[in-house]
């Protein structure tokens, strides 16, 4: 059984706000992901857009099962040696990372810094015997397989439309795909939804059993908990990351109606996939390369490479450089609170 923490109300409900905080951030950081191609492509005004990506942040609660909660909760590192200050490094560090990208403008991972930040605070307070492998092999499996399934099914998805409507003229596939484009951003936004909100989950269930609020045999999060998480996500969503839009949306490839259908086809599907079986996925990862391989599919040329290289190396960089900032923190917090 994980020791019961002997920390306040005040520090808890300072944490669980924190955590909160970062959950709008993730939704704030990663909208571009939602609504880049439907904007980039004309068919919707980007306040229309972020109003629907959100509504399908927060509906995922009735879609999406709580797997990738309760790995990011049980599944990543020791729940024995999880405290306030454990907590206060990981979200500070996944926090500060996400501001420095947004200001930038670098589709970076909100998901990999939660779990660059849990692993630098818990390596700094127990050493690297603290993490739990099997998930954070599994998770960091992911930064490659992600964008890469994204790629296979963006670009399969594209070579499969353009063969149907071959014979069809382009106005007659622009008419239809701007409508078709409505259904897969609103699938990717759920997807969204149901694996990104379930990470911030994932921390205050480590935190709420940590202190002895919740049992360690529950099999869900508290209610409130669920509900305040997915309401947190789709109001950042909704304020909108405005700088990343243009670089997910127009500067990896030029898209068009039925080239965002498809790049957000193949994105959703990757998404609900790694959300039934409990992996916590980057959806940043996801959609670029569901659009490389949506450009890719039509010439190599389409796809600026240098731009996608430089959104690679920031997901290399993502996991230590916010394993660092939450080492840091933990320190500055084991003197502070």
């Amino acid at each position: 059984m994980t020791e019961t923490l002997n920390i306040s109300i005040f520090v808890l409900g300072f944490l669980v706000l924190l955590a909160l905080v970062f959950d709008f951030m993730n939704g704030f950081h990663d909208s571009a992901n939602s609504i880049a191609t439907v904007v980039s492509t004309g068919v919707l005004k980007p306040q229309t857009a972020v109003a629907m990506a959100a509504f399908f942040n927060f509906i995922a609660i009735f879609v999406v099962s709580m797997k990738v909660a309760q790995t990011i909760g049980k599944g990543t590192i020791d729940p024995h040696i999880v405290d306030h200050y454990v907590i206060f490094g990981a979200l500070v560090g996944a926090i500060t990372w996400n501001v420095i990208t947004w200001y930038y403008g670098i589709p970076s991972s909100s998901s990999h810094a939660l779990i660059g930040g849990l692993v630098g605070a818990a390596v700094a307070k127990s050493g690297t015997g603290a993490l739990i492998a099997g998930g954070l092999i599994k998770t960091v499996a992911f930064i490659v397989v992600a964008p890469l399934l994204g790629f296979v099914l963006g670009s399969t998805i594209m070579l499969a439309v353009s063969w149907i409507f071959v014979k069809s003229t382009p106005r007659k596939v622009d008419v239809w795909f701007r409508r078709l484009q409505l259904v897969s951003a609103a699938g990717y936004s759920l997807g969204h939804g149901g694996n990104d909100a379930q990470k911030t989950m994932g921390i205050i269930w480590m935190l709420l059993i940590a202190a002895g609020v919740t049992s360690p045999d529950d099999a869900l999060p508290p209610v409130w908990v669920i509900i305040s998480c997915y309401a947190a996500i789709a109001f950042g969503t909704l304020f909108g990351g405005w700088r990343i839009v243009k670089t997910m949306g127009q500067k990896i490839t030029k898209l068009k109606p039925v080239g965002g259908f498809c790049a957000e086809t193949g994105g959703a599907m990757t998404l609900l996939m790694a959300s039934f079986f409990g992996i916590p996925v980057s959806t940043t990862h996801t959609i670029t390369g569901a659009i490389v391989g949506v450009g890719a599919s039509q010439k190599a040329s389409a796809v600026r490479w240098g731009v996608a290289g430089n959104i690679v190396m920031a997901w290399v960089v993502t996991i230590p450089a916010s394993a660092f900032m939450a080492a840091v923190a933990w320190w500055v917090g084991t003197k502070i609170m």
